[in-house]
């Protein structure tokens, strides 16, 4: 019987609980950590567990004995709470861990190796420290991840991203209006921020500016949105359109208007992931585009299985032949359909990831012996 506890800003009491398709969620109240300034967010990162264990003591829920804490990271500062959870219930706790911050913002330019960078580190590795698992997303973030571990006994294994099959989904966003009316759309979903480097998707939109047959569709929020909608302005490109972050439920209706999924990674990372846009594409039977940095694992998945074209390093040529191949060859893309749902049904379903998980708050390493 898992309780979900929920950061919630714009919440008027300490807290609330809600039944959400059966599950108990329990929201507490926090400050706003999203749309607002660095300097602001981080104080407000800061003080996140501190709020959400002030929240939970509040609560009807202060004094239920759970047999389990999973975290979510981003963000790193659930420490804290963590550790005050296992404490007071005497359980273990496994870290869904799914990017290495604060160096994956130093690779990206955002973050320098000073004082900032320092106080992170510390905060990263506390976290590491209350984890009795941490589950990686790429086989390459493990050696990164083992030197930053203090912790002697936490067991560090790679936890695939994982994608439940969709309900039927329905959207108020219909392409077969406006400007990609008619086109085949390569369709970007998800965050927009330093560690993408989504400029090359917009050189890349600008390359297909003559081409009246291609469009690019950007879902999502982030940090660099503005910039890159006014990078779009003043270029005045007419194969491009932005929606804002939608709710996850409509996601699969828009991709099932759209043709190419797109993955962009800053080509510096010297972290790895797998994305999780990447299995709704897979999902959605998108083959998919990625320019992606040198040695992540995506680019062995992506060649290995067919189910698109991957570029290493900031290539805008190689990048642009990918995009015209895959715009061009409809018989290819359907090809390719049947690779993307397989792949996403065989390595990427939420049933796996629930035994592997419920392995390591066990203790036990055969996840075969954990039943469905």
């Amino acid at each position: 019987e898992p309780t979900v506890i929920v950061a919630t800003p714009d919440l008027e009491a300490p807290w609330k609980i809600e039944r959400i398709d059966g599950v108990e969620v329990l929201r507490v109240k926090t400050q706003q950590t999203k749309d607002v300034g660095l300097i602001r967010r981080a104080l407000a990162e800061c003080w996140l567990p501190f709020a959400m264990l002030r929240g939970l003591r509040r609560s009807p829920l202060a004094e239920v004995q759970w047999q389990g804490v999973i975290w979510y990271s981003p963000t790193i500062f659930f420490g804290p709470m963590v550790r005050a959870i296992k404490r007071r219930c005497g359980c273990r706790g496994y870290l869904i861990l799914r990017d290495l911050f604060p160096d994956w913002a130093v690779d990206a330019g955002v973050m320098r190796k000073g004082l900032a960078y320092r106080f992170f580190k510390w905060v990263e590795r506390y976290q590491y420290a209350s984890a009795d698992v941490i589950g990686v997303q790429t086989p390459a973030n493990i050696p990164l991840v083992e030197k930053d571990s203090q912790r002697d006994g936490a067991r560090i294994e790679v936890l695939n991203n994982w994608l439940s099959i969709p309900d039927r989904a329905t959207t108020s966003v219909d392409l077969s209006v406006g400007l990609l009316a008619g086109r085949t759309i390569f369709v970007y979903t998800g965050n927009m921020g330093a560690a993408q480097g989504m400029d090359c998707l917009i050189d890349l939109a600008a390359a297909f500016q003559g081409d009246d047959q291609v469009g690019f569709l950007f879902v999502g929020r982030g940090s660099e949105v503005a910039r890159l909608k006014a990078r779009v302005d003043s270029q005045v490109l007419s194969n491009v359109v932005f929606i804002d972050e939608v709710d996850s439920g409509e996601v699969p209706a828009i991709l099932d208007q759209c043709h190419i999924g797109m993955i962009a990674l800053d080509p510096r990372h010297t972290t790895h992931n797998i994305p999780g846009k990447l299995l709704s594409y897979l999902r959605a039977g998108l083959p998919v585009l990625a320019r992606i940095n040198d040695g992540n694992d995506l680019e062995n998945l992506i060649n290995e299985e067919d189910v698109g074209r991957v570029v290493v390093g900031d290539t805008s040529d190689r990048l642009f032949e990918h995009a015209t191949e895959l715009a061009s060859d409809s018989a290819l893309r359907d090809q390719m359909r049947g690779r993307c749902v397989a792949l996403a049904e065989r390595d990427f379903s939420s049933a796996s990831v629930v035994r592997q998980i419920l392995a390591g708050l066990r203790d036990q390493d055969d996840v075969s012996s954990i039943s469905e």
